[in-house]
């Protein structure tokens, strides 16, 4: 029992959950000053989808914003998430480049790299796990949590084992969709205790209506650290809002030593932050509410906004409860994966497509087929193999270390876009999204040679909006 230290995360999951992932680095800059003398653990500012994001509809470099914001946040460790051999992107990467944007984001300013496979696949953590500790960071290490017939609390607590012998410094236990019930968790947290000697960091939302109470009974059970967002984008599909447990636990045991009041410049900045992105029409109503169906769907909260945005484009608002219902029985048919990037934007566009065909698995991207052929690494438990049948034909399965099938990338990368660089870094933002790199950086060339932007049009590489 002592001080429960706490993760900020309004610079990364919480507005990635709740508005889509628009915030931008000015909208950030203002408040971190007071942030950085909270007294918080860490402050999770980069990775996930802040990286595509940036380039894609901000017109931002993410590297950039990571400097800044190491800049503006001199005494505050700086959090990231990573994908394990997936990195930021949506498949796997040969080790040197997972190497690499090992090297550069720690160089950068990143403090903690939490690494997360969205399998559990253990091999898929190897080359991120090796790096963060060859390169000096604290290297955090996921269990995603979900809840299936396979994913029981032995099979967490084994999980756990494995990951502190591979070099995990922390173990987090990353509940993307509430699924941890408050019980639950403190019997969790009560073996993973017991069983491992680092640090339990736990991350949950507040989707189904129940994490902060799931967040109490895990400081009960002796959790480490917790992961929270600030009010303005905090519950709802975000993590539990910040100010309040901070309150709950002051004179407590556990008291965070956080000193509430400085947060409140913060809360009211933030505050107008959201109030900016509803009025763009981009933090939508849905993903503040509680939603129990959570706890059927299983759907996390970034996840719920790419469905809602993905429905909207095709006109079918309409199907929103249709494609939820869908989600789980699409998730069985492919063996139990947990719901987190990327399986859980696979698994989702897949229950969009057989919802909107009118017949399941007529379409299958080829990221169903991926997960399916054993691409992204093995599945938790055995798929539907007529289902399979129906998205790969007879292609064989993988069965090895699907990055072992890689040869090293990072020369070809750095030749191919030669002519673009102007920061070693560039060559990993194209090695994640070559085609949105591609436009960011003739974008980035043009306004260094002082074109103006009003004359060029998408033929000619403006940026996207």
């Amino acid at each position: 029992m002592g001080k429960v230290l706490i993760t900020e995360t309004i610079l990364r999951d919480a507005h990635q959950s709740q508005a889509a992932t628009r915030m931008r680095l000015e909208d950030m800059l203002p408040a971190c000053p007071i942030l950085d003398k909270a007294g918080y653990y860490s402050i999770e500012c980069w990775g996930g989808a802040t990286f595509d994001s940036c380039l894609r509809f901000l017109n931002e470099d993410p590297w950039e914003r990571l400097r800044a914001l190491r800049k503006a946040l001199p005494n505050t460790k700086l959090q990231m998430l990573f994908r394990g051999q997936n990195i930021l992107g949506y498949k796997h990467y040969a080790d040197d480049v997972v190497d690499e944007f090992v090297r550069l984001s720690i160089k950068n300013g990143i403090d903690i790299i939490r690494i997360f496979d969205a399998l559990n696949d253990v091999r898929n953590l190897q080359a991120a796990i090796q790096a963060t500790k060859k390169y000096g960071g604290i290297c955090e290490v996921a269990m995603s949590y979900t809840i299936s017939p396979v994913h029981t609390e032995e099979y967490f607590v084994k999980l756990a084992q494995q990951l502190e012998r591979l070099g995990a410094d922390n173990i987090c236990i990353k509940d993307m969709a509430n699924l941890l019930l408050p019980y639950n968790a403190y019997s969790l947290v009560k073996k993973l205790k017991k069983a491992v000697k680092c640090p339990i960091h736990l991350h949950t939302h507040n989707t189904a209506g129940v994490g902060n109470m799931t967040v109490l009974k895990a400081i009960e059970a002796g959790v480490d650290i917790v992961d929270c967002a600030l009010s303005p984008l905090g519950n709802g599909t975000s993590n539990p809002a910040t100010e309040p447990l901070i309150a709950t636990l002051r004179g407590t045991p556990y008291d965070t030593e956080i000193d509430l009041d400085a947060l409140t410049e913060a809360t009211t900045h933030f505050r107008s932050v959201a109030d900016k992105l509803k009025a763009q029409g981009i933090l939508d109503p849905k993903v503040l509410g509680v939603d129990i169906n959570t706890l059927k769907y299983q759907v996390p909260g970034g996840m719920l906004s790419n469905l809602i945005n993905q429905l909207k484009q095709a006109n079918a608002s309409d199907k929103f409860y249709e494609v939820l219902a869908e989600v789980p029985r699409v998730r069985e048919d492919f063996g139990y994966p947990p719901l987190v990037t990327p399986t859980s934007q696979i698994v989702g566009t897949q229950a969009v497509m057989n919802v909107l065909a009118g017949e399941r698995y007529k379409m299958n991207p080829k990221e169903s087929q991926g997960l399916m052929r054993g691409e992204y690494g093995k599945l938790p438990a055995p798929v539907n193999e007529e289902v399979r049948r129906k998205v790969i034909g007879d292609q064989e399965v993988i069965t090895c270390r699907p990055a072992d099938l890689l040869k090293p990338e990072l020369e070809n990368y750095r030749k191919e876009i030669g002519e673009y660089i102007t920061q070693e870094e560039d060559v990993l933002t194209y090695a994640l999204f070559p085609q949105v790199a591609q436009k960011f950086f003739k974008a980035r060339q043009a306004k260094q040679l002082g074109l103006d932007n009003s004359v060029r049009d998408e033929k000619n590489n403006a940026m996207p909006v």
